[in-house]
């Protein structure tokens, strides 16, 4: 039997990146999908496409996981389609980096509203529903800069500390619920994001991993996979670092 069969997987950001890859692992263990991204272009589409490859059910949802309104609307439609959700992974995140002498009020607010708060909202959302269902996996994507911080990004930094004290409490709320909340802090993993960064600056991330090597979006969703499945039914309130050994 698949790892993930008969749960439904809300994934929030999942139209490429690590929530894509998320997405692509829970459906070829089983899971029916349900994922957002702010619109439903070809790239999403496109993702919906593969996973329907796998044979489990996947619809696509336009919202912004930054508004408060607009999720819980689109939970209230996920459940009417899919009945239940077992797992959410709250996944969607930008960054708009800059040193705190330099960085508007505006970039602040942008990155907690859709790193931290839009994982709030889904939350407040999932959980009434999980806490019916007497269990629930909720997985938190921080990164390794929420452990250590790092300069030139302190609202990215803030947001994914954020990030980490939410699971925790949830764990502890909602625990005795059956529901768990873990978090993953992906350290330099090769995406469209960290793409944007200098050639110089990928090499100085290059030799801070013991690996000696950026991590894949498949590394990370081998990591949600745990986290969402049985396998890790005793482990909650927890940060998994997928690094290389970078932050130890």
């Amino acid at each position: 039997m698949k790892l993930l069969e008969g749960k439904v997987a809300l994934i929030t950001g999942a139209g490429r990146g690590i929530g894509k890859a998320v997405a692509l692992r829970f459906a070829e263990q089983g899971a029916d999908i349900a994922f957002t991204d702010l619109e439903l272009n070809d790239v999403v589409m496109s993702t919906v496409a593969e996973l329907e490859q796998y044979g489990v059910k996947v619809k696509a949802y336009a919202s912004n996981a930054a508004d408060f309104e607009q999720t819980h609307n689109v939970v209230e439609q996920i459940i009417a389609d899919f009945g239940r959700i077992d797992i959410l992974v709250n996944n969607a995140g930008i960054t708009k980096d800059g040193l705190m002498l330099r960085m508007s009020e505006a970039q602040w607010d942008a990155v907690i509203n859709v790193n931290l708060k839009s994982a709030f909202n889904f939350i407040h959302a999932v959980t009434p529903i999980m806490a019916r269902q007497r269990g629930g996996s909720i997985i938190n994507m921080s990164s390794v800069v929420g452990v250590s911080g790092n300069a030139g990004q302190c609202n990215y930094s803030a947001s994914k500390a954020g990030m980490i004290g939410l699971a925790k409490s949830i764990a502890k709320e909602m625990g005795p619920r059956g529901i768990r909340a873990n978090c993953i802090a992906p350290g330099f993993i090769i995406t469209d994001m960290t793409n944007q960064l200098s050639e110089e600056v990928r090499e100085q991330w290059s030799k801070a991993i013991p690996l000696r090597r950026g991590g894949t979006p498949e590394d990370v969703a081998n990591v949600a996979l745990f986290l969402a499945s049985d396998l890790s039914s005793y482990v909650s309130g927890q940060v998994v670092h997928c690094c290389g050994g970078m932050n130890m």
